[in-house]
């Protein structure tokens, strides 16, 4: 007898998948994308006086 039931595992487990796959095509992999940068928008240095 665990803590909590096998289906809770199951389904935290294809949660986790599917938000992790969602994250993923939202920020796209490897690419650039218009969603990544709002996020974190691309660094600028300030010019040295």
């Amino acid at each position: 007898m665990g803590i909590f039931k096998p289906d809770f595992y199951r389904f935290f487990a294809l949660g986790f998948a599917g938000g992790s796959l969602l994250v993923l095509g939202a920020m796209g992999i490897g690419q650039i994308s218009p969603l990544a940068n709002d996020i974190a928008p691309s660094v600028q240095a300030a010019e040295a006086s």
